[in-house]
């Protein structure tokens, strides 16, 4: 239990403040007042991600998205690009969205991620508060909480190092 005192001889844990940046990858507007291309903003987010790598920020987290205002579709591979051309700054998405996914390929992606960025390779899982990749990747939205429940498990077996045999409503048996 954690105790709150504002006695000076009660030795506290140093906290040191810690700065991350997070980007969908949002398209937005050019100097001739069009849209970025989702090329060029997903180099713009990597330009920026070697920036805050420069200058001490903390994390970069990449969000998912399947649509056209966000250039993101894939973070993964995004950060990979960022793991080569960065030395110190800590890579994750913002989020994963795990109920469209697979739970196995989403934890070998992040392994490959890791082990090419030395051990700075964070996965911070979601259900997915845009829905869009759920018809997009032959899912039913009635299974939304079925769906995340489902893979968690089983990426969080598979994750733990836990022998995974599996046989649900979402996923091919393991």
């Amino acid at each position: 239990m954690t105790r709150v005192t504002d006695d000076p001889a009660v030795e506290r844990p140093s906290q040191t403040l810690e700065l991350g940046l997070d980007t969908f990858g949002d398209i937005t507007l050019a100097p001739d007042g069009g849209l970025l291309p989702h090329g060029q903003v997903i180099r713009n987010v990597l330009r920026e991600a070697i920036l805050a790598d420069r200058v001490g920020v903390d994390f970069i987290g990449l969000g998912e998205h399947h649509r056209d205002d966000f250039a993101i579709s894939a973070p993964d591979v995004l950060l990979g690009a960022v793991a080569a051309r960065t030395e110190r700054i800590r890579l994750g998405t913002a989020v994963t969205v795990l109920s469209s996914d697979d739970p196995i390929r989403v934890i070998e992606r992040f392994n490959t991620l890791d082990a090419l960025s030395n051990g700075r390779a964070e996965v911070i899982l979601g259900r997915g508060s845009f829905t869009e990749s759920f018809p997009l990747f032959g899912f039913d939205l009635a299974d939304y909480e079925l769906l995340f429940n489902e893979k968690l498990a089983i990426f969080t077996r598979a994750f733990r190092g836990e022998p995974v045999t599996w046989s649900g409503s979402h996923r091919t048996p393991l």
